[in-house]
Order: structure tokens, then C-alpha cells, then sequence
């Protein structure tokens, strides 16, 4: 089994990283042996997207002539990435109501059509195989649930983003209030969180 394990905090020590590596954890469990790869969005940003590789998806004919080029070297790296993943384990802050910079720049490169993405007269298909993507979310505020004080544009976004490429079996673990709860309060909603995965997709014949 591989696993690409991806965090998107800043911070060395954060709610986010800690939710992702108690994830990892609990798939670890069901596949002690499994190959990790490991891209710390937080820690070493992406590049955002750069002039030639905005120029090569302009239109059909530009992207034809970019496939000699460099500029779809890192779009590539990062797509090879998730094609060889069998669980995607994603950790993420909730900035201002949706996704980290450092997530969208990462988005922006695996979104591209013609290499995960079919246009069709019916709308976009995504042409990656479906793999579970295990979403670990910390929020300083409350966006879910029936004490919801804030917009949440982070779980639509990610679930519209993904299912664009064809990831489909995602499961978001929020973690919320961390601005709020102290440390024992934060284990417990951590562990409530957990709760919820759904590790039955997982083993280690994948």
C-alpha cells in the first residue's frame, strides 16, 4: 500500500498536523508496511502558478506545444504522486472559511484537463482512479453542526476540486472551537473525530 501524507499548516505544532498523523496512525494500524510519501505543503510551499504553465492551458494548441517544455514538470510530479497513492491523508486549518494558499496551489496543479480531466458535452469527468482521501480539518471556529457560527466554503470546495479528477471517497474528520478548547478538551474532540473514519476500504492487499 502507498499513502501520500500531506499537511498544509504553517505551524511546526499544529491542530491540523496532529489530527493527520492520528490518522495516519489508525491506517497504519490495518498496514504497518505501507509506503509513505510524504509532501508538507506547509513546510515547503508550492510555487504558485507561473506564466508558461498559465500559457500552456490557454487553448488546446498551447498545451500541445508546452508537452516538450518544462512547464508542466511540476503539475506532472504532483499528479505521479497521487496516481501512485492508494489513501490520500490530508491535514488542513480552516483559513477564513476555506482552504490554505498552500492547498490551492497544490489543487491548481492537479486540476489540469486532458491529464485528470475529461471535458465532456455533460460537463468535466475525471479520468484519476477513485482512492479513499482521509481529510483531517482544524478550525478555530464552529462551521459544522447545529452550533455553526461561520461559513463553511472548505468542504464544498475540496469535494467539488476532487471530484473533478475523479476522488470521490472522501471522508472529512473537523476538528472544531480549537481556539476555545483546551488541551484535554481538544484530545476528546480529536478522538471524536477519529471515531468517524471509516477504515473498511483499507488493507493491506490494496
Amino acid at each position: 500500500m502507498n499513502i501520500l501524507h500531506i499537511d498544509c499548516s504553517p505551524r511546526p505544532v499544529s491542530h491540523s498536523r496532529r489530527l493527520s498523523a492520528e490518522i495516519m496512525e489508525k491506517v497504519l494500524a490495518l498496514a504497518p508496511a505501507a509506503n509513505i510519501v510524504r509532501r508538507d505543503l506547509g513546510a515547503e510551499p508550492l510555487p504558485h502558478l507561473t506564466s508558461d504553465y498559465a500559457a500552456a492551458l490557454a487553448s488546446p494548441a498551447a498545451l500541445m506545444a508546452a508537452a516538450s517544455s518544462n512547464a508542466m514538470d511540476l503539475s506532472e510530479a504532483l499528479i505521479r504522486e497521487v496516481e501512485a497513492a492508494d489513501i490520500i491523508v490530508l491535514g488542513t486549518p480552516m483559513n477564513n472559511f476555506t482552504i490554505p494558499s498552500v492547498l490551492k496551489a497544490w489543487i491548481d496543479q492537479l486540476l489540469r484537463v486532458g491529464r485528470t480531466i475529461m471535458p465532456t458535452p455533460q460537463g468535466k469527468v475525471g479520468m484519476l482512479r477513485d482512492r479513499p482521501v482521509l481529510i483531517g480539518i482544524s478550525s478555530g471556529g464552529v462551521f459544522a453542526g447545529e452550533k455553526a457560527n461561520q461559513p463553511d466554503f472548505l468542504t464544498p470546495y475540496l469535494s467539488a476540486a476532487f471530484a473533478c479528477v475523479g476522488l470521490m471517497a472522501l471522508q472529512f474528520l473537523p476538528v472544531q472551537a480549537t481556539a476555545f478548547l483546551n488541551e484535554t478538551q481538544l484530545a476528546s474532540a480529536r478522538q471524536a473525530a477519529l471515531a468517524t473514519l471509516d477504515l473498511t476500504m483499507i488493507g493491506e492487499d490494496r
